[in-house]
């Protein structure tokens, strides 16, 4: 089973592979399909940009697509910044100036209203239009100062109190078992093995 999924975020696509690394599956990005254009993510929801990522990437290559959207939702900023999490302090953001931003924002906010969900929606589309969507969430809270090298965008903020370390501090193994992306293609798997094998 050919699989394209629409990232050329190399840190994401190698969350990807150690995740499904046991199925039958050859997986492609969009590294594979350079002329494939920019999706424009206007959608008001994570499963909305996901769909519309995948829908497209599928008409375009004719292949089966995976899709994702995924972010950080900080409680007392009403769940920002969500759907623009990857583009929060500027449309050219980087990691660092949007971690800046949510310790700025988050100055004066004590410990314990510092909540916060990175949340996941997959959507997986074949080219006849049919499609299944899977859904990952994960709680912690907004440390101070970033902490840890691992991982990429919101992690070395996202503080995991049962563990006390933020998820920049996980290993790779680690992080791919407990994540909300890890979560969501728990559910995945489950369903790719049943399409396999009927």
């Amino acid at each position: 089973m050919k699989v394209v999924f629409a990232t050329r975020n190399k840190g994401k696509l190698k969350e990807i592979k150690a995740m499904l690394d046991n199925m039958d599956l050859v997986l492609l990005s969009l590294r594979d399909y350079p002329e494939v254009p920019d999706v424009i993510e206007d959608g008001r929801t994570f499963f909305e940009n996901a769909l519309k990522k995948a829908k497209f990437i599928s008409e375009f290559t004719g292949e089966i697509t995976l899709a994702d959207d995924s972010g950080l939702e900080v409680d007392c900023l009403k769940g920002r910044p969500g759907i623009y999490s990857s583009r929060y302090s500027d449309p050219h953001a980087n990691d660092e100036r949007n971690i800046q931003k949510i310790l700025n924002e988050l100055k004066d906010v004590s410990e314990e209203n510092r909540g916060a969900s990175f949340r996941c929606v997959l959507v997986l589309y074949w080219p006849n239009g049919y499609h299944e969507s899977f859904e990952g969430s994960w709680r912690g809270r907004i440390s101070r100062n970033p902490v840890g090298s691992g991982g990429f965008g919101y992690d070395p903020i996202f503080f995991l109190p049962e563990r006390e370390v933020t998820v920049a501090q996980l290993s790779t193994n680690e992080k791919n078992q407990l994540s909300h992306r890890a979560q969501a293609f728990k559910k995945l798997k489950v369903r790719l093995a049943q399409i396999q094998n009927s």
